[in-house]
């Protein structure tokens, strides 16, 4: 019997069609800065999505500033807040746009710093002591995308007060986690809606009083922060999808806390030689992402193992797949070479169904007795 494809990779980018929604009927298709009739339709469907993800994140319209995603709202926080001279601390097993946009700091004149990480943490007695007067901006994760965890945010902002900035890139919390500003306790918030199904848009979330640099020059859209014709029929699908991932929260969070553990309980009996990543018992974990690592076996050829199979996963974040060093988020939680060159990492949504974990489970234990026999 034929099985369909089980899409076990939503961390990087979820699959299927987003919440229903039509599209921009011709007679709304202006351009949203055009003063004729199209185009204040135009601006009416876009401005109404800006206060619909404004009232879901608990700001003003005006705070949300509409980006082609997330790496780039990422990149207007980080380089649009930090100035040569001024010192910026971040977490270094974050994504890539945040890790290689504070690359360019440094390049610029600006001092770097890693946060300190113990046990699945920030370590926040440590973040004190590297605070310095011109300490400018800390950029995290809320959730970390190949593991998992879910950080400490709130001890972060408790350590650094409220003079310094905070950045949270909350591209992965809206399918598990509370999606408000507050909530983050950040100044500068992330989110991405290629993680709810609709790519092409994210938004940089940023009260007007804090001073940003725009990344380049253009018409002067999105308070000139982010210059570029604006895209209204991905904002109304946009705040569609974040409204529904809001209201499946809840449920969605308990079925897959459920889910998890009946999936670790089989692999950790099942197979031999498994280690599961994850947030200590003391901070957070999002259920519906697991890191597993096999130390010894080449993941790479298990993922086009489970591919043929029927089951798309990966060995980490989409955007560093071409790495030769493994999982830097792996490595920076556990200091293991091993366990970092070994990932893989299973993610879910709301769509996916019991009894597909569960035959992806019997999948990855024929996948993994078909490696150990040949090597």
């Amino acid at each position: 019997m034929f099985n369909r494809r089980i899409y076990l990779d939503v961390a990087a980018g979820m699959n299927g069609p987003s919440p229903r929604r039509s599209w921009l009927r011709p007679r709304e298709g202006g351009n949203p800065s055009s003063p004729h009739t199209e185009g204040r339709r135009a601006r009416h469907l876009l401005e109404d999505a800006r206060t619909a993800i404004a009232r879901l994140v608990e700001v003003q319209p005006d705070d949300v500033i509409f980006t082609s995603g997330a790496t780039e709202a990422n990149a207007l926080a980080i380089l649009g807040s930090a100035t040569a001279g001024s010192h910026v601390l971040y977490l270094p097993s974050a994504h890539s746009s945040i890790v290689e946009n504070i690359k360019l700091l440094a390049q610029r004149g600006v001092k770097v710093e890693a946060l300190p990480i113990q046990n699945g943490r920030v370590d926040c007695v440590k973040l004190k002591k590297l605070l310095r007067p011109e300490t400018k901006l800390v950029s995290v994760e809320a959730v970390c995308g190949e593991t998992g965890v879910v950080w400490n945010i709130r001890g972060i902002r408790e350590a650094i007060g409220l003079k310094i900035l905070l950045h949270v890139d909350a591209s992965q919390a809206p399918l598990t986690e509370k999606l408000t500003r507050a909530h983050f306790s950040a100044d500068l918030l992330t989110l991405d809606g290629s993680k709810v199904g609709v790519r092409g848009i994210g938004a940089l979330i940023a009260h007007r009083t804090i001073p940003l640099v725009p990344l380049y020059a253009g018409g002067g859209q999105e308070r000139g922060l982010r210059p570029g014709t604006e895209v209204p029929e991905l904002a109304e699908k946009f705040a569609a999808a974040l409204r529904a991932a809001a209201r499946g929260r809840d449920a969605f969070r308990a079925s897959a806390t459920r889910e998890r553990e009946r999936l670790v309980s089989f692999i950790k009996n099942t197979l031999p030689d498994v280690y599961v990543t994850e947030g200590s018992p003391a901070g957070g974990q999002a259920p519906n992402i697991l890191n597993l690592s096999f130390p010894g076996r080449d993941t790479d050829y298990l993922v086009a193992l489970l591919d043929e199979a029927g089951f798309a996963v990966s060995t980490r974040s989409a955007c560093e797949s071409d790495s030769q060093e493994g999982s830097r988020a792996v490595f920076v939680l556990t200091g293991d070479h091993a366990r970092a060159l070994s990932t893989l990492r299973i993610s879910w949504g709301p769509g996916t169904r019991s009894r597909a974990l569960a035959r992806f489970a019997k999948a990855l234990a024929r996948a993994i007795t078909f490696i150990d026999t040949k090597s």
